[in-house]
């Protein structure tokens, strides 16, 4: 298998976060890789596997960090790629790494989700990769439909909840 969408954290402390991103990867049946590359510890690494990824076969980069979080627009000025930022929750609840990678300069877009929104930034690579693929677009198409099963069974549990003063 040849990965397609890359998963880059700052650092594995970042991975019970990003777990999620993989995991819905996984359910997807999307090949990735996971690495955790630093913007300011291996910036080298960091720039070279940005330059390298869209001849490798990657066609969509979700990069998390924290605080500072300059990954995502390090690899961003490095590649064509898109890439989805990852704001990890460190300090300040997470608005610092929100604020570094939502504040990109005009040329160098990220496409950024929540804080810890690790299933968001799977879902909208998911997204990207069903333009112009039936069988993801498919399984896009099924996973969305049971999350609208789900709230209905969910509504219908809590109908079915009885309080004393519940109408």
């Amino acid at each position: 298998m040849t990965p397609i969408v890359s998963i880059i954290m700052g650092s594995t402390s970042d991975l019970p976060v990003m777990d999620k991103a993989a995991k819905l990867l996984d359910e997807m049946e999307i090949p990735f890789e996971i690495n955790a590359l630093s913007a300011h510890r291996t910036p080298a690494e960091v720039e070279q596997f940005a330059a390298s990824a869209q001849e490798r076969g990657i066609k969509v980069i979700i990069a998390a960090a924290g605080m500072a979080a300059a990954l995502p627009g390090v690899i961003a000025a490095n590649t064509t790629l898109p890439v989805i930022g990852v704001p990890i929750k460190g300090m300040l609840d997470g608005l610092d790494a929100l604020l570094s990678i939502v504040q990109m300069p005009p040329g160098i877009p990220v496409a950024t989700v929540a804080v810890n929104g690790a299933m968001n930034a799977a879902i909208l690579a998911v997204q990207m990769l069903a333009l112009t693929d039936s069988a993801v677009a498919e399984r896009l198409a099924n996973y969305k439909h049971n999350l609208k099963n789900k709230i209905v069974k969910a509504n219908e549990e809590l109908a079915a909840t009885t309080y004393k003063f519940k109408c």
